[in-house]
């Protein structure tokens, strides 16, 4: 895999936010929680899937949330996209990407790619065999496009783990990667996606206190991953175990989460936040746009090979023929 193609996008740190720089800062409050239920999805993969679902089809800007397992086997076989950007994190294990547009290769835990499908990709995603047996565990976030911006050409960068800035905090009980975004004053390597997001892998050790500042205005929400986190609401707390998704109210200027002092377990949690794109959002399957004529239309460019999608006729990725 090559390196990351040049990339510009609007800034993931906004300028002079006052959320950000708040003298006295007032906590997020919950919205809604969820638990992310197993179900099949692709070629014998399952997926805990905790945005697009009926509880919480989108929350601007993220359009679906996914917690994968991939048994060997298993996968997400050829593919298309259009309108959205994808953002795939291995937790556990190695996944395998191929696309019509030349990029191939592997990525590994703690390693992110993110994808631009803007006009359309045709691609898959396939778990990486090692010879072991083991499962291949990740997270993937679908991110809309802003109007403007649905008929880029499609692109494609990786984050390796070890490219991720690392803080700790509270005498070491709090520990951070910040993928993107900002954290105890720490910022993220480079811009990776269009539309700005911030994304935080978090964990708390027993008598931790995590105290995250958060652009003013973004949605955002908090995926468990391991342990119970205790979030302080100001005037109340909640506790939450793995596998939901916290939704946070957008008034505020911090997220406040802590682990008591007799915890037997460590917590992680994922904390995500995006700027709202104010605009409709029309899906159908790997297809978003901003009305019903444009779903329409990305139909049938895919079936005919056209305005994005002429690299699709004849090809078939090498990773994906053993599920054919």
């Amino acid at each position: 895999m090559g390196p990351p193609s040049t990339f510009v996008g609007l800034p993931v740190i906004p300028p002079n936010d006052p959320s950000l720089n708040a003298p006295s800062p007032t906590p997020r409050t919950i919205r809604q929680i969820l638990l992310a239920r197993s179900q099949p999805e692709g070629a014998g993969a399952t997926v805990r899937r905790s945005i697009g679902t009926p509880q919480l089809r989108h929350l601007t800007p993220f359009l679906l949330l996914d917690h994968a397992s991939i048994a060997p086997g298993a996968g997400f076989p050829d593919h298309p996209h259009r309108g959205q950007e994808t953002i795939t994190y291995i937790l556990s294990g190695a996944v395998d990407h191929e696309d019509f547009a030349g990029n191939r290769g592997t990525i590994y835990a703690g390693d992110l790619q993110f994808m631009t499908a803007g006009r359309g990709i045709v691609h898959a995603e396939m778990p990486h065999e090692d010879g072991t047996g083991r499962g291949n565990v990740g997270m993937q976030l679908w991110v809309d496009l802003p109007r403007e911006l649905k008929d880029v050409e499609p692109r494609y960068r990786d984050l390796r783990a070890s490219e991720i800035p690392r803080v700790s905090a509270d005498e070491g009980r709090v520990g951070v990667k910040v993928i993107s975004g900002r954290s105890y004053g720490v910022d993220s390597v480079r811009e990776l996606a269009y539309t700005p997001v911030w994304l935080l892998d978090v964990t708390i050790e027993a008598g931790g206190k995590f105290r995250q500042a958060l652009p003013a205005g973004w949605n955002a929400f908090a995926y468990t991953l391991e342990g119970t986190t205790t979030f302080d609401m100001g005037a109340t707390t909640q506790e939450v175990a793995r596998y939901h998704n916290v939704v946070f109210e957008q008034e505020g200027d911090q997220v406040l989460a802590e682990v008591p002092a007799d915890a037997k377990e460590v917590a992680r949690f994922l904390l995500v936040a995006g700027m709202p794109l104010d605009q409709p959002v029309v899906q159908y399957g790997p297809f978003v746009l901003n009305d019903a004529s444009g779903v329409r239309q990305a139909i049938m460019d895919y079936q005919s090979f056209q305005n994005g999608f002429e690299r699709a006729e004849g090809w078939q990725s090498e990773i994906g023929r053993a599920m054919v």
